[in-house]
């Protein structure tokens, strides 16, 4: 027997210590890292706005009670509110557990749903294409390529948004949403033969059982988020799966229905009932002004992109159909007046956004078409970047142009050290009013609808608020208000004047707001 059959070839240089290659990263490891340092620091450096008061105060009721919390902005029964998800229960968890209150908890939660939307991205690219640099172009499509006018709500993915909605529920429920879109790609297009007996077949059918699970979770943590996660779902098993086989079918049809017991089974709330109720329709109407401006930089880019695909690959193209059933939904709540539909648009533009990326991770040389649409890409991320985007990442402090900035609005901390926890308040302004309850305090009339609290109830209150307010309303008829709501305290905006009884206790150079202590 020859030497050379018994004898091992040494491993030389850096990897003969382990006796293998030496690991290295890919490119979307490198960028996604730092992706995810950059924007956790934009986000940290920016107070926290928008709908933060709100979370913060469903993550202060679970930390005093987690298994029957109180409502989250009043002192009533907080049975049937939604916003006691699997996700608010982890954080709640998590506040028992470490003492951080909501708000610190919402810092902590930045970061972390970053790093479920980074992963999730990379895993559903993964699953259209093997391109190593697809994630990456992906990754920036996803955060730039939207419009030129400044829009900030939770389903949107662009760089400024982020830095003021990475701690909402919403963005770790769209980083689960790609999750589940590449565990169903990647079941779609398993052409195996499906077996239902044998350690095989229940490996295979239990991977089913929990992309259902995974799909439940979703809906519990956010609703119209699932609407976009299912309708991709559908997009991908369509476009991706080949002939007819009726054990698949059952398969998927175990995937729906452990989505909804998983939804069913949660104690909180109920989810199916969230369908018809139409309370908070107005308040997504906004969405849909100047929703032009909003996207028409990712449709100017994504369109062309996916037109080729559609060339390429017909109608059956899984970001083809995703992009139609997308489009079905956001126009039904156009027609149909259920405007909190219109919260889809953000995860719409996905397919133009991955369209675009896939296109341009192909090897070179490129055709002419591929070239066209990288230049058209190229000026559409810069417009967007340099217009509404770059104010999230260059500090002001390094700003030779004045970028738009994140909102800064103002913090209520001078007001919330004198506040006990579960005090009530009467707030003047919608601002004040969501802000205040994420430190621990009560409203006496909650900002939004919730069902946790008959809307008949909470207009009676609002009405209340607006009469113990009215200048020509006698003290006694204050007092009336005062002790039957056990209200504690007054914060009040330049608007009205302190009433006689109360005490000045604080007040706010900034915004001319004072704290005034009743009761």
């Amino acid at each position: 027997m020859s030497v050379g059959v018994l004898t091992r070839r040494p491993a030389r240089g850096a990897t003969a210590l382990y006796g293998g290659r030496l690991w290295r990263p890919t490119p979307y490891q490198v960028f996604g890292f730092l992706f995810w340092l950059v924007m956790s620091l934009a986000y940290w450096r920016v107070p926290l706005c928008c709908d933060a008061g709100q979370h913060a105060a469903v993550v202060e009721r679970l930390r005093a009670d987690l298994f029957a919390p109180r409502h989250p902005t009043a002192d009533l029964p907080g049975a049937g509110s939604p916003f006691y998800s699997p996700y608010a229960f982890a954080e709640g968890v998590f506040a028992r557990l470490t003492g951080f209150d909501g708000r610190e908890v919402l810092r902590v939660a930045g970061p972390v749903n970053l790093l479920v939307l980074l992963t999730g991205v990379g895993r559903f690219t993964r699953a259209l294409t093997a391109r190593p640099w697809a994630p990456v172009l992906a990754l920036a499509a996803l955060t730039l390529l939207w419009g030129t006018e400044r829009v900030v709500w939770s389903g949107s993915l662009g760089l400024l948004p982020l830095t003021g909605t990475l701690g909402a529920p919403a963005v770790c429920a769209i980083g689960l949403t790609f999750w589940a879109w590449a565990w169903t790609a990647t079941r779609a297009r398993d052409d195996r033969a499906v077996r239902f007996v044998g350690p095989d077949g229940l490996r295979g059918f239990a991977g089913y059982v929990a992309l259902g699970a995974l799909y439940g979770l979703i809906l519990l943590v956010h609703p119209i988020v699932a609407v976009s996660a299912v309708t991709g779902g559908v997009a991908l098993v369509a476009g991706r799966q080949r002939g007819r086989c009726a054990g698949k079918a059952l398969r998927w049809a175990a995937t729906g229905c452990t989505a909804l017991l998983t939804a069913a089974v949660w104690p909180y709330f109920d989810v199916l009932a969230l369908v018809g109720d139409t309370r908070l329709d107005a308040s997504y109407r906004r969405l849909y002004d100047g929703l032009a401006g909003h996207v028409w930089l990712a449709l100017a880019a994504g369109l062309p992109a996916l037109w080729l695909r559609a060339r390429r690959e017909g109608a059956r193209d899984p970001l083809v159909l995703m992009f139609a059933l997308d489009c079905l939904v956001v126009a039904y709540g156009w027609v149909s007046g259920r405007y909190a539909y219109g919260w889809t648009v953000g995860l719409a533009l996905v397919p133009l956004q991955w369209a675009v990326a896939v296109e341009l991770a192909a090897p070179r040389p490129w055709r002419t078409g591929r070239k066209v649409l990288a230049a058209l890409a190229a000026g559409a991320a810069c417009a967007g970047f340099l217009v509404v985007h770059a104010g999230a990442v260059v500090p002001r402090a390094l700003d030779p142009v004045g970028f738009a900035q994140p909102p800064r609005p103002p913090a209520y901390d001078w007001a919330a050290r004198h506040i006990g926890p579960g005090e009530v308040v009467i707030a003047d302004g919608s601002r004040a009013a969501r802000a205040i309850a994420g430190y621990g305090a009560n409203l006496v009339a909650p900002v939004r609808p919730d069902p946790a609290l008959g809307e008949r109830e909470r207009l009676r209150r609002v009405a209340e608020v607006r009469a113990y307010l009215a200048p020509d309303t006698t003290r006694a008829a204050r007092a009336a208000v005062v002790r039957r709501h056990h209200v504690r305290w007054l914060l009040l905006t330049p608007r009205h004047a302190v009433p006689e009884e109360a005490v000045v206790v604080a007040w706010s150079r900034r915004t001319g707001e004072v704290l005034a202590r009743v009761g």
